[in-house]
């Protein structure tokens, strides 16, 4: 096992824990219903072979999937969750491509069922994530890059207080062409009462 995965974190109605083979059929149907919602934001490689959003988002292919994730998690370079609400999957949160020794820092990515987006869910997967990352994985920097045209994801980081650092050029092959994407960061030394506490008094506020 890594450092701090598997493990399951929780803020009231929101949770996170490690993907499991069971979860195939909730995944694919949350998928297939929000392709509108989802597809534009979707990265892949420029030369992958042309298949169907069903077909990349069957159980099936969720299974193939989730091998990969927990490779990569077993190895210390990603940390993959599903993102809970009362209990039931509602989208993923994961800390990818994960760098320690002198640079300690990760990206993340994220996405939540479009029938929940805006009642503060991811704000508080991301937040929990975050703090599981400075905490006890000791990073030191989590980055978020994020097309312009997508509000709703450059929203949960805007609310978590993340710095817009500046403007990837041409940086993911998305939607059949390169596309543009803005850089958040956070370090831990900006949140040091934590992230889920910045949230909260956010709400607060």
């Amino acid at each position: 096992m890594a450092l701090g995965w598997p493990v399951t974190l929780e803020d009231g109605r929101v949770g996170l824990r490690a993907p499991r083979l069971r979860d195939a059929h909730a995944w694919s149907a949350l998928r297939l219903k929000d392709e509108e919602w989802l597809s534009p934001w979707e990265g892949r490689p420029p030369n992958a072979v042309d298949t169907s959003w069903a077909e990349r988002h069957s159980p099936a292919a969720y299974g193939v999937s989730l091998r990969v994730w927990r490779r990569e998690a077993r190895a210390g370079r990603a940390l993959p969750f599903v993102v809970t609400y009362d209990g039931e999957l509602v989208g993923q949160v994961t800390a990818m491509n994960v760098q320690l020794g002198a640079f300690r820092s990760a990206p993340v990515g994220y996405w939540v069922a479009s029938e929940l987006a805006g009642r503060g869910i991811m704000p508080t997967a991301l937040a929990l994530l975050i703090d599981h990352c400075f905490q006890v994985l000791d990073l030191h920097r989590i980055e978020a890059n994020i097309r312009p045209e997508n509000t709703a994801s450059r929203r949960v980081v805007e609310k978590l207080g993340f710095r817009e650092e500046g403007l990837h050029r041409r940086y993911l092959f998305i939607d059949d062409d390169w596309r543009d994407h803005l850089m958040y960061a956070v370090t831990a030394e900006d949140v040091p009462e934590g992230m889920v506490a910045r949230w909260h008094g956010h709400h607060m506020s």
